[in-house]
């Protein structure tokens, strides 16, 4: 059985692109797919609670599972190399588009195995450092960096502004703050913040 395994990371990402480089790469081959595997998932999620475990469950010795590259099976070297030392016990080959990768049973397999995963597991390492080193000049250099703070500097836009006079008095009644919070259904925080701005 010939498998054509497909992932992507997001609704916002296509399969059509890998299914398309996996279908001319068969026709180069001159083989056929007998099956699609298809997910929407991260990578780092762990293989066994995703489509390509429960393939490798039903996979038998001489089966063939197409990816357009290894980082298709994972996001990290470890979970790369389980898979394909899954695949290997099983005598299961696994053939990628884009890295021209072949796993069989010989050693230099298994060593290209490696080499793929550990260059792949570097390549990641170095885009999250540099990203790392880009936001750290960034705020050096006075950016600020994240989503805007709220601003609710006028009390009109706070959610107990239409009860203000009601906690007024119940304030002057010595009623408490969690009593305060629960007769006007917010968290107590809520109303403690707000007295502590508006009404101390």
């Amino acid at each position: 059985m010939v498998y054509g395994y497909i992932r992507v990371s997001s609704d916002k990402q296509t399969v059509e692109n890998q299914r398309f480089e996996i279908i001319n790469f068969c026709k180069c081959e001159c083989l056929g797919v007998d099956g699609w595997i298809e997910e929407t998932v991260s990578g780092t999620k762990r293989y066994s609670k995703r489509e390509i475990g429960r393939l490798l469950k039903k996979v038998h010795s001489g089966d063939l599972i197409i990816c357009t590259e290894l980082s298709r099976l994972g996001r990290n070297l470890f979970m790369i190399l389980e898979i394909l030392n899954v695949c290997l016990d099983k005598g299961c080959r696994v053939w990628t588009v884009k890295d021209n990768y072949r796993l069989g049973e010989d050693l230099q397999s298994k060593v290209l195995a490696f080499a793929f995963g550990l260059s792949a597991e570097i390549e990641r390492e170095l885009i999250s450092q540099r990203t790392r080193e880009a936001l750290r000049r960034r705020k050096a250099e006075g950016t600020v960096l994240g989503r805007p703070r709220g601003r609710k500097t006028d009390e009109t836009k706070y959610k107990l502004y239409p009860m203000k006079d009601k906690i007024v008095k119940l304030l002057a009644a010595g009623v408490s703050q969690q009593r305060i919070a629960n007769i006007c259904k917010v968290d107590r925080e809520t109303v403690h913040r707000y007295i502590s701005t508006f009404l101390s």
